[in-house]
């Protein structure tokens, strides 16, 4: 599986509830950090739901 790195660069402030969730589901605890996952089907929908609040990059 390829590797992704996914930063938050948008604030969640203003998101709803879900989308809050998601973010928090990933790992990401504030805005600009960073964190590795494997690129599964379950994290890339994840990525895809909040894919407006993120930057992915492939590693």
């Amino acid at each position: 599986m390829a590797k992704i790195k996914v930063t938050l660069v948008k604030s969640i402030i203003g998101s709803d509830k879900s989308q809050k969730r998601t973010v928090e589901a990933l790992g990401i605890k504030k805005l600009n950090h960073s964190v590795e996952h494997e690129a599964t089907p379950a994290i890339m929908g994840m990525v895809n739901k909040v894919k407006h609040l993120v930057k992915i990059e492939e590693i």
